[in-house]
């Protein structure tokens, strides 16, 4: 677990990273950057996806975030080349506050391992 003030200090750093690159310095927040991670993950480059296609691409994010943490595990690539993950561990009941802190930690871990931070 990422001390306090380093996770501070780490997702401000990310932050600024993903806004100047894809906002042109406006701040995205969390939900825009698990967003770009599920387009990352999907690994299709830029294009223009449908509503439930933008919930999967986040739900993907998640589940790629959280795998570290031994919440999903990746099962397979389906034929449109989708990745797909089962729930290895029930996540725990938190409050809205403390969801985000796993959330903002496991960004910051994702960035770290892609050694953008």
């Amino acid at each position: 677990m990422i001390g306090e003030q380093n996770l501070k200090e780490s997702w401000e750093q990310v932050v600024q990273i993903i806004s100047d690159r894809f906002a042109d310095g406006e701040r995205l927040d969390l939900d825009a950057i698990i967003y770009l991670i599920g387009v990352q993950e999907l690994g299709v480059g830029a294009k223009k996806f449908k509503k439930d296609e933008k919930l999967n691409l986040m739900h993907i994010a998640i589940c790629r975030l959280l795998e570290p943490y031994g919440y999903y595990e990746f099962e397979f690539f389906d034929n449109d080349g989708w990745p797909h993950y089962k729930t290895k561990e029930e996540l725990p009941t938190l409050k809205a506050g403390e969801q985000s802190v796993l959330m903002k930690e496991a960004v910051v871990q994702y960035f770290t391992e892609k050694e953008l931070i």
